[in-house]
């Protein structure tokens, strides 16, 4: 038995490749309805292509008004960023000019704890001076 390859007869060209029952041939005469209907076809079927390739164009629209609107909100960052980092400088530099002044008030808190600490014990001292003294009195 010989394999066909799936090569078909047309009603009136022969053999062919198709594996379609149209009955459709170029160059004849149609049903004047198929036409119509055909005709309708290939119109809604532009109409949905169109459709849906203006859709996909306002996609893009609405990609590129966002990436404007994105483009002034990074600009508007990029100015708040620079203008943040000015400051930070400014804020360094005061720093730096009151480090000294800082340190002396460290160094006078510290003399000042010292000083604190022997006021205690001086005090202290003077509490047990103030005792032995009564004491020594009492005894007289």
């Amino acid at each position: 038995m010989e394999e066909d390859y799936g090569v078909t007869d047309s009603p009136r060209k022969g053999p062919t490749l198709s594996t379609s029952t149209s009955s459709f041939e170029p160059f004849d005469a149609h049903d004047p309805n198929l036409s119509r209907l055909a005709t309708k076809m290939f119109q809604k079927t532009g109409d949905y292509i169109t459709h849906e390739l203006a859709s996909t164009v306002d996609d893009y629209k609405l990609i590129e008004s966002m990436n404007r609107a994105m483009m002034g909100k990074v600009a508007d960052m990029r100015q708040m960023s620079q203008s943040i980092a000015a400051k930070n400088v400014e804020l360094n530099q005061k720093y730096e000019d009151l480090k000294p002044l800082l340190q002396r008030i460290d160094d006078i808190e510290s003399t000042v704890d010292k000083l604190e600490a022997a006021a205690y014990q001086l005090d202290s001292y003077s509490i047990r001076l103030e005792n032995k003294f009564k004491s020594l009195k009492a005894k007289q």
